[in-house]
């Protein structure tokens, strides 16, 4: 079930002329989509770069439960022309820490590296909706070796579309490739696709972003990820950020753990809408 939707997924990505899809495509519209990705520069924020520091609201906060987690992130735009199909070409990077920075000898508890290749192809849908797709294939691992080794990859699948001034919405799906000896039920945790939305409270300053992960059993398994974020300056592309996590996954190397963490801290956003 999964192959066929993903299937779908490729089919509309890759068609660049088909009576159906121009019902709801813009082709008049291709070029100005094109800038959209054109006027950013060619490295630039991929997802939220952050750094936050929070505490658990489901045990004792204590020295060893709080922590800080900093992500670093972004992206490489390969060409300065669309590929066959109107695709552009990316290179992607993301990097997760967990810092225990209130215990003693400060120790990182984990490091999630995350490279992958993808191909964007932006569009417009009816009414102006500014869209990418994109197809992607990635790498997530600890960098560690033995029982503490955790991997996996992902042919992954993306919809993102601004679908009114305030609001923009995600779908992905993915397939898992997972070392099943190394890491058991991993693929019930990460599941096998995940939505997002961001509301502009007021728009400049205030606003929102929900992001939910499916895993793969009925009620179990998958995470939740809310924060709210108010931007001090409107010159300035940082943001303060109040974030709550609930679910698992959050780091590879307890991905079997359910967590819940409060953090706050600040973040630096993409400066328009992000690819996926």
């Amino acid at each position: 079930m999964h192959f066929k939707y993903l299937l779908i997924f490729f089919v509309l990505f890759s068609i660049k002329s088909n009576s159906q899809i121009s019902q709801i495509v813009e082709e008049k519209k291709n070029f100005r989509a094109a800038d959209s990705l054109l006027k950013e520069p060619s490295f630039s924020v991929h997802k939220d770069n952050y750094f936050l520091t929070g505490v658990p609201v489901n045990t004792d906060i204590t020295r060893n439960t709080a922590d800080v987690k900093y992500q670093v992130s972004f992206k490489l735009r390969l060409n300065s022309k669309p590929l066959w199909g109107g695709f552009f070409p990316y290179l992607m990077y993301t990097q997760k820490a967990f810092w225990d920075i209130y215990a003693s000898s400060k120790p990182f508890s984990e490091i999630n590296f995350n490279p992958g290749v993808a191909i964007v192809r932006p569009f417009y849908l009816k009414g102006g909706r500014l869209t990418y797709g994109s197809v992607s294939f990635e790498h997530e691992s600890n960098g560690r070796d033995s029982i503490y080794s955790r991997t996996w990859n992902m042919l992954a699948f993306s919809l993102k579309s601004q679908i009114s001034p305030r609001w923009i919405v995600g779908l992905r799906g993915w397939i898992p490739l997972v070392d099943k000896e190394d890491n058991p039920g991993l693929t019930k945790y990460v599941g096998y696709g995940e939505a997002s939305a961001t509301y502009q409270i007021q728009p400049g300053r205030w606003s929102a972003d929900i992001l939910f992960r499916k895993g793969s059993g009925l009620i179990n398994y998958g995470s939740l990820q809310t924060q709210v974020n108010w931007r001090p300056y409107k010159s300035e592309n940082y943001y303060l950020t109040l974030q709550w996590f609930v679910g698992y996954t959050e780091s590879l190397i307890d991905y079997q753990e359910h967590k819940s963490m409060v953090r706050i801290g600040f973040t630096i956003k993409p400066e328009n809408m992000g690819i996926f």
